[in-house]
């Protein structure tokens, strides 16, 4: 049975499933004042979040951190959906970044010293749009191509088979 990655895709599937697992692990016995921390954070960008209790926020990240790390880092789980995953989770953190008053110099999508840890989640937004691409629009091409070699291989033996069956029956 062949796995749905490649060889070129594993590497990002490590580097940014293992990060994101590791956060995720950490946030599970997150303490009070984490919790309202973090809440406070994504609450601030994203009013929806408000009525949701901290901890229970903070528990539903976890367990999220936790699915997306675990999904890049298992093999059977094919690159688009992993790439989907990673490419929406990480579009969340940029989404703070982008819009969190504080995180950019003014004008400008260069990180504030605050922002700084929060921009470089650019570069799991990266790997996800990547994976995402690598696993839908390149799957094509290639299928394309092992289709066009099994085809040709079939002419070839066709064409022997023509040529045995011609040279028999002169």
């Amino acid at each position: 049975m062949r796995l749905p990655i490649t060889l070129s895709e594993i590497g990002p599937r490590i580097s940014a499933g293992a990060f994101i697992l590791n956060s995720g692990l950490g946030k599970r016995g997150a303490d009070e004042g984490t919790a309202a921390g973090l809440h406070g954070f994504a609450s601030g960008t994203y009013p929806f979040l408000k009525d949701v209790d901290p901890k229970t926020f903070v528990k539903a990240l976890s367990y999220a951190e936790i699915g997306v790390g675990a999904a890049l880092l298992t093999p059977f789980v094919p690159t688009a959906l992993a790439g989907a995953l990673l490419t929406g989770f990480s579009g969340g953190l940029v989404g703070l970044y982008l819009n969190t008053p504080g995180m950019r110099k003014p004008g400008s999508l260069a990180p504030t010293q605050d922002g700084l840890a929060v921009a470089k989640d650019v570069w799991l937004l990266g790997i996800g749009v990547g994976l995402l691409t690598r696993g839908t629009v390149d799957r094509g091409p290639r299928r394309v191509r092992k289709a066009a070699k099994t085809l040709a291989k079939a002419n070839k033996k066709v064409a022997k088979a023509s040529e045995k069956a011609a040279r028999r029956a002169a």
